[in-house]
């Protein structure tokens, strides 16, 4: 049992070292993941300046880590597809608009939130 604990604690702390290195590495070369960073920080900051319930900034700050979820995601393709080739082809340019396409749906759900959340504060 010790062992197996162990061994599982050990998987546990790669894990999070391989984690670390891709985000660091998604950071030193994408400008769109500090941008969506900086944007989640001022997110945070509001979420925890406005009168927002527990489940609002809940929401707020779980669709802001799915949002840079989406970008290193998008990003991990993008780097994938032009590994394999920088030749121009449909199925790379598909490949690439639909991780581009994530990063925006869930930027637009990130918004429609915000956007539902303060029309209630507003009227409310």
């Amino acid at each position: 049992m010790l062992a197996w604990l162990n061994a599982e604690l050990r998987r546990l702390g790669k894990t999070c070292l391989w984690s670390w290195r891709g985000f660091a590495s998604a950071w030193a070369t994408e400008k769109t993941l500090r941008q969506w960073t900086l944007a989640n920080v001022i997110s945070v900051g509001f979420a925890f300046w406005l009168p927002l319930t527990t489940t609002e900034r809940a929401l707020i700050l779980a669709l802001g880590l799915l949002l840079l979820a989406a970008e290193l995601i998008n990003t991990a393709i993008e780097v994938v597809v032009d590994y394999i080739s920088e030749d121009q082809h449909p199925m790379a340019a598909k490949a690439k608009d639909c991780g581009s396409a994530s990063v925006a749906l869930a930027a637009l759900a990130g918004g429609v939130a915000w956007a539902v959340i303060l029309w209630g504060l507003w009227t409310g």
